[in-house]
Parts: C-alpha cells; structure tokens; sequence
C-alpha cells in the first residue's frame, strides 16, 4: 500500500488539546516549503526532504512520492504537512511530520496538496469559515492515543473544484483555500 508521507514531531511537552471543536481542529496542519530533497540512502521508494515549517530548523519529512513526483518537482515547493503525529522511523530515518497529498481511489495518481500563493510558511490551516478560533492542536501522544488522524482523515476529500476539505468544510488559509492541482474527488492522506 501506498504512504504518502511519515509522522510527527515534539515530544511530550507543548500544548494540550481542547476539548471543543471538532477533532480536525486538534490536527496541526501547517504551511511548510521543502528546503532541502533527497532520495532516502536505503530506500529507493523514499524521498527525505528537509521542510520549513516556521519553526527553528526544518524538519524531517520522509515520503514516499518517488514515483508519483520527479525530485525537481518538489525542491523549494509549497506543502501542507501534518505536524503532530509522534515521531516514526522510515528505514533508518526519523520523519517528523507527514506531507497531505490528495490520490485516486486507486491510488495510481498521488499528488501533494497545494497551499495558495501567498500562504505564508508555518501558517496553521484550518477548516470552514475564515476567522473562526481553533483550539490548541493536540499533542502527538494525544493524537496517537485518541487515533484524531485516523478519526479525521476518511473525511478529508478534495471537491468537484479540487478544494482540500474535511466533511465539506474547505482547508483554508489567510490566502485562500488549499486545493489538489489536478484531483477531483480525491482522497486525502
């Protein structure tokens, strides 16, 4: 089976989650810009990219896009990462966040998802209207006990327009909204 992408980040220490909103709210999905890509040293399947997510340093992203994006494609491109699932090591290296990519129901077709021009990085997407609060994310040991991703992540779709959405709520940004470059109807993983 296809991954898209690898897991999370922090440790135990930072935010707790908020009991309000709906669990998708708990998710820290961010704006983040691939710095630095390789091809992982034992897994010719594997891309190991270096993502700035507005954070100190750029994190380590593992994904397994190789052989649905070439390299060039994604160097110095605009993502949208999930940020707190904990840590995960992916044949040797430990990826700190995973890539949101949008594919077919056959999975033949994977794309990353496309933040809007002039989405800034680090920025925090959310879902529905603009202007509304969101809680804390939820910390990665939160979102592995509670299984938030797993819960959020069969009603993440992209629309007939290619708009990122969860239950038909759009991901937006202070730009706009995250879409699918050629995906219709996709799923999100």
């Amino acid at each position: 089976m296809w991954r898209c992408a690898a897991r999370a980040t922090a440790g135990e220490g930072g935010a707790t989650a908020q009991s309000e909103g709906p669990e998708v709210a708990k998710l820290d999905i961010r704006i983040g810009k691939i710095v630095q890509i390789e091809t992982h040293p034992d897994a010719d399947s594997l891309f190991v990219e270096q993502v700035d997510v507005g954070e100190e340093a750029p994190r380590t992203v593992v994904s397994g896009l190789v052989k649905y994006v070439p390299i060039e494609a994604m160097q110095d491109r605009s993502v949208v990462v999930l940020c707190n699932l904990k840590p995960r090591n992916m044949r040797g290296v430990k990826s700190n966040g995973m890539l949101l990519c949008a594919s077919d129901a056959a999975h033949e077709n994977v794309e990353p998802l496309v933040p809007p021009e002039g989405a800034p990085v680090g920025e925090r997407v959310h879902f529905g209207e603009a202007g509304v609060s969101q809680p804390e994310p939820a910390t990665p040991n939160q979102v592995q006990k509670k299984k938030i991703w797993e819960a959020v992540q069969t009603d993440l779709k992209t629309g007939t327009d290619r708009v990122a959405a969860w239950q038909g709520a759009p991901m937006l940004t202070s730009a706009g909204p995250v879409t699918a470059a050629t995906l219709a109807n996709g799923n999100i993983s």
